[in-house]
């Protein structure tokens, strides 16, 4: 086993133990072995199990920095433990993969999941053996897959110590202070970069390495993304960081990694070994990446670089809420689709309301920090509908459902990447609590009955994503231009105020359609796309739209309302579809209050029995049209049915 250890100084030793002996064996780092202030050295031997080993250097005792395996952190939130010296395992050496390789899905064909290893699965409820673990997420792929998730990001996967000291001392991995009681949940500070969280792990021997890979080969079989948050403090050296990233990906096969804290984004972003890594940070602007004759152009990489889009949850929590002046920000978000990166878009973030407490609360509620509600960010852009927190009122309730179903409509048709926390598509609450980075309880941890409770919203969600994969214009590979370069009819995306090609920016305006035209997005059998009219009603009042023209022999069709609750947000599209009689065409259609809908323009099969029955059918719809106002979609669609069967 070769060794190299980076420590200046005059001596450097390597401490070997038996597994829970105090006394070890002391070897020296030779002198002729070192080069600046790295020290090799060659161990002869196969077998070390059952051995820990420390280095030993002018500063003291201390744990391999990179060390893959650490003794000590077996057991989550060990005050005992946290009191003692912290030693490393020696690695296993071998692993079959079993031809196992980066899935490398483009930023535009992916659905991001966050969640937190600990909390996915640590309540009763989850219906998993070893709760908590990487084993138990692992039992949770079946369910990630029905749900269409292509991509997961485990929040801090690596060792870290859990228990906060005082003093601040739990900033630093290597010392010892006095617990406060508390314990650092999600694992933002400074932790151990190489090897996977010894707590995370089932079974009695622990072998985070070995059950984590299982991990990242079971959720590649199922054709779903690994991606890791590992958080730097800035003071590890820029090397150290990087080593850390490539040993991730190569020795974990990670897909990708979220690079949070003071990571150096330049020298990452231009590594050679990590081309085919999709990297997320805060922000790329001014981060400059060297280009070669041989580098291909960054969009054709399109699962490399990808930004954290903060500026995306302002924005649209106060296009949800109905805020003046919006209308210029809407179309800059659901347009927004660099060439030099990705895009990752999320309504809400682990340091924020959840998004059922996006729409509960608009204080947040922190007290259970012990921070005297003083933590925590004051700026959320939330309304409460109403009642601040939890409430029975049917009203209102129902207004928190719909203010949701328009909360995933505003991500799931914005180009980018939409991402997601856990939890958020079964409206997971923290209780109003935007930040609980201390709550190792069911605050924070998943509750699955809530899965049962709010089976609407799940479903919802599910519909969302596989109605955003099966139309491509909604997550087109680049940036919509606003113009018919293609010399289709229309432009790519077209925008419009209540009158066609008419948008209104006037700021008391709270009203947008959106036109997709179809020629623009290309399935994978090589066909078009649907056309698609966006209309977007954030006012408290209804309004009228008008509708757009569609190219000869094509109608309207209502497929998605949120103002829906009987039919949860998705309109039966098929009964006003195939096998009915050709409509007169909808020109306009009264949009409810704080509501999105959306319309597809489709071809009709079978024409009308004559063309007077036709004109008298057409007649009938609009009619019906007319009186919709706050009209359940579906009970519409039976009644425009049933009135052209009469015919």
């Amino acid at each position: 086993m070769h060794l190299c250890v980076e420590a200046p100084g005059t001596f450097c030793h390597l401490a070997i133990y038996e597994t829970g002996k105090k006394q070890g064996v002391r070897i020296p780092f030779s002198p002729e072995e070192r080069v600046g202030d790295l020290w090799m050295m060659e161990l002869a031997g196969d077998d070390f199990s059952g051995l820990e080993y420390t280095i030993e250097t002018e500063q003291g005792e201390l744990p391999d920095p990179c060390g893959r395996i650490y003794t000590g952190h077996e057991r989550w939130g060990d005050l005992k433990a946290a009191l003692r010296p912290v030693r490393c395992r020696f690695p296993e050496e071998t692993y079959d993969w079993e031809m196992d390789q980066l899935l490398k899905h483009p930023y535009d064909e992916t659905i991001l999941y966050r969640l937190h290893v600990r909390g996915f699965t640590r309540h009763t409820s989850s219906g998993t053996g070893e709760r908590g673990t990487f084993r138990a997420l692992t039992e949770k792929i079946p369910y990630l897959k029905e749900l269409g998730i292509t991509a997961v990001e485990l929040m801090m996967p690596n060792e870290f110590q859990e228990v906060m000291m005082e003093d601040g001392a739990d900033g630093n991995p290597y010392a010892t202070g006095t617990p406060t009681g508390r314990l650092n949940y999600w694992g933002y500070g400074a932790g151990y970069l190489f090897a996977p969280k010894a707590s995370y792990t089932s079974g009695k021997e622990k072998e985070p390495e070995r059950e984590f890979k299982d991990l990242v080969k079971e959720f590649h079989k199922n054709d779903i993304e690994v991606l890791v948050e590992l958080y730097f403090t800035g003071e590890e050296s820029a090397a150290l960081a990087q080593e850390a990233v490539r040993f991730w990906v190569y020795e974990y096969h990670v897909d990708g990694v979220h690079l949070s804290g003071f990571a150096p984004a330049e020298l990452l972003a231009s590594d050679p070994l990590l081309a085919d890594t999709k990297l997320l940070a805060a922000s790329w602007d001014g981060v400059r990446v060297p280009k070669t004759a041989a580098a291909p152009k960054l969009r054709e990489r399109r699962w490399h670089l990808g930004e954290y889009n903060e500026g995306f949850l302002i924005d649209m929590r106060r296009v949800l809420k109905g805020d003046e002046d919006q209308v210029g920000r809407l179309i800059y978000q659901t347009r927004r689709n660099p060439d030099a990166y990705g895009v990752i878009n999320y309504m809400a973030a682990t340091n924020g309301f959840t998004m059922m407490d996006m729409v509960s609360c608009e204080q947040k509620h922190n007290e259970a920090n012990g921070e005297n509600n003083r933590d925590g960010s004051d700026y959320n852009y939330t309304w409460n509908c109403g009642v601040e927190g939890t409430t029975r009122k049917k009203k209102i309730v129902q207004m928190r459902k719909k203010q949701l179903r328009n909360a995933f409509l505003l991500l799931f048709l914005s180009q980018g990447t939409p991402m997601f926390l856990a939890g958020d598509e079964f409206g997971n609450s923290q209780n109003g609590n935007n930040n609980a980075y201390c709550q190792d309880n069911e605050i924070s941890w998943l509750n699955w009955h809530q899965l049962e409770t709010n089976r609407d919203i799940y479903e919802f969600v599910k519909y969302m994503i596989a109605f955003r994969k099966a139309h491509p214009v909604f997550h087109l590979p680049v940036e919509p231009k606003n113009i018919d370069y293609l010399v289709c009819g229309h432009p790519d995306v077209s925008y419009h105020g209540v009158k066609t090609w008419c948008p209104e920016f006037e700021n008391f305006r709270r009203q947008l359609g959106i036109l997709y035209c179809g020629e623009y997005g290309r399935r994978a059998d090589g066909t078009s796309d649907d056309y698609f009219f966006v209309a977007y009603n954030m006012h408290w009042e209804p309004h009228e739209f008008d509708l757009p023209k569609l190219p000869k022999g094509m109608q309207w069709t209502l497929c998605i309302n949120t103002d829906d609750a009987d039919n949860n947000g998705i309109c039966p599209s098929e009964s006003l579809e195939a096998g009915q009689e050709p409509q007169e065409e909808l020109r306009q259609y009264m949009v409810p209050p704080r509501s999105i809908l959306v319309f597809r323009g489709f071809k009709p099969i079978s024409g009308p029995a004559s063309e007077k029955d036709g004109k008298k059918a057409g007649k009938v719809v609009k009619s019906v049209k007319r009186q919709n106002v706050r009209k359940e979609p579906a009970k519409e669609a039976e009644t425009v049915v049933a009135a052209a069967r009469e015919l």
